[in-house]
């Protein structure tokens, strides 16, 4: 199965495409969707959904794993990341590629084995899982690569499959 992960936001959208096998993982490519501050937004929302749908036409991923949106803060920060998250999730429709959605606990617990784990551990174990010399950058990278790990973990289990089915047990 391939997977694109995504850590959405408007100054820097981090992608991973990983590939995943029985068991095994693949990196295929990764890195981030940048926009100019002091860009009118609207410009920066139209050259995320440009360069994430070119990322899909591209790789054409089975699945985009995308992290849920928690902000207890900044009001401003967390509807501009939603609009930026909302045309991401657009390229995806459009391209009918299956969203699944899950929580930085889910995605912590997911890599790791706990949902406490500080991101820095995320970003080794991310490393480590995908074999590579060292932990790619920006974070948002590291990040999204960490999401389709945790979708490999949790989309493609038969407790995944029910779930995506509305099926309980």
């Amino acid at each position: 199965m391939r997977i694109l992960g995504i850590d959405p936001g408007y100054a820097i959208v981090g992608w991973g495409v990983v590939d995943y096998e029985k068991n095994h993982f693949t990196p295929v490519d990764y890195g981030a969707v940048l926009t100019a501050a002091g860009t009118p937004f609207e410009q920066r929302l139209e050259c995320i959904y440009d360069d994430v749908a070119a990322i899909i036409d591209r790789y054409r991923p089975q699945a985009l794993s995308i992290e849920k949106l928690f902000f207890n803060t900044n009001a401003k920060t967390a509807i501009d990341v939603s609009q930026a998250r909302g045309v991401i999730l657009l390229a995806a429709v459009k391209a009918e590629v299956p969203v699944f959605e899950y929580t930085p606990l889910q995605v912590k617990q997911s890599v790791v084995g706990y949902g406490r784990a500080e991101k820095q551990q995320v970003q080794e174990m991310t490393r480590i899982l995908l074999n590579l010399q060292k932990v790619p950058k920006p974070d948002d990278t590291a990040d999204s690569l960490a999401l389709a790990i945790c979708h490999a973990h949790s989309g493609t289990s038969a407790l995944g499959a029910l779930r995506r089915t509305g099926r309980t047990i």
